[in-house]
């Protein structure tokens, strides 16, 4: 095999292949792991935070429920009992919509 460790001392070295992934519509060069770890979360998921690429986070959930309120007009129930009212006149209470 003459001639062999020749032809591989003169072959040109190989280059590593870059990562890319694209983050709020830029294009950043990544390690492989963190391209992996992208794949997985999905690139629409990420977001840049101090020149980190991190997850955003997820949203608060709204919770709508409704409350007892003093009104101009409202019901007047029975002992205090929400279930049964009485009548509707002036001075009572009405449920709103509150939100956290």
């Amino acid at each position: 095999m003459p001639g062999f460790f020749e032809a591989m001392s003169n072959m040109p070295q190989l280059k590593k292949k870059k990562h890319f992934i694209t983050v709020e519509g830029r294009q950043h060069e990544v390690t492989l792991e963190k391209s992996i770890w992208a794949c997985r979360q999905g690139e629409q998921n990420l977001i840049m935070q101090n020149g980190e690429i991190i997850v955003k986070p997820a949203p608060k959930p709204m919770t709508v429920y409704t409350v007892l309120e003093k009104a101009e007009k409202g019901y007047h129930f029975e002992q205090g009992d929400i279930h049964w009212p009485n009548e509707f006149s002036e001075g009572g209470v009405t449920w709103q919509i509150k939100s956290e």
